[in-house]
């Protein structure tokens, strides 16, 4: 068995922290520390109501370098904390009435190697408002910005689409591997935390 991963869990209130925590604790695949810990844990996950000043520089404040990452557990996700959670590097999105035990797990665990884990449409809400951010600031005044090539704009469109990486694969012509690659290869070369965070960046900058 996999050693289990080391989580720490935030609550804006007790009720909401001991109702993640009540899901977790019979998990073998995670093990929860307390907050004097947090340095040791590999995945914070935050569970609010919003995220609101308050919840973001908590946020910030849990996370010192690239440990831990970090999991946003919410009840209202608009569009201005997607965005906010992009800037913030948010691994991991899930609204509340979806954070099962199974689906809490599944974030973790992602989370915890580097992946994303984000629903589809709330990744198609995020891109259409940096989208939006882009075509009313960036363009009226005339800015482009370079740095990805061809190939890696193609895999961030398809991954902006929701296509997984066998998906990507096929739709161009690619091998799996390749296609890991590239993500790979643009995510550290732009240090960026993930996939949902290469996709804000590359909208963000009027690559895609």
């Amino acid at each position: 068995m996999s050693t289990p991963i080391l989580t720490y869990v935030h609550g804006s209130d007790p009720i909401s922290r001991a109702g993640v925590i009540s899901q977790l604790r019979p998990r073998p695949e995670v093990r929860l520390v307390h907050e004097m810990e947090v340095d040791e844990a590999a995945v914070a996950v935050v569970v609010t109501d919003v995220l609101d000043e308050e919840t973001a520089r908590t946020m910030r404040a849990l996370r010192r370098g690239d440990s831990p990452r970090l999991i946003l557990v919410a009840t209202v996700l608009d569009e201005a904390a997607l965005v906010v959670a992009a800037e913030l590097g948010v691994g991991g999105l899930l609204r509340r009435i979806d954070a099962t035990p199974d689906a809490l797990v599944r974030t973790i665990t992602r989370v915890a190697v580097g992946d994303g884990e984000i629903p589809g449409d709330l990744l198609g809400r995020l891109m259409e408002q940096l989208g939006r951010l882009q075509r009313q600031v960036l363009a009226p005044r005339g800015l482009t910005f370079t740095g990805l090539s061809p190939r890696e704009i193609d895999v961030l469109r398809l991954v902006a689409d929701g296509l997984d990486t066998g998906e990507i694969a096929e739709e161009l012509n690619y091998s799996e591997r390749t296609v890991k690659n590239v993500l790979h290869e643009l995510t550290t070369r732009l240090q960026l935390r993930n996939r949902s965070h290469a996709v804000a960046y590359a909208v963000r900058e009027g690559l895609i």
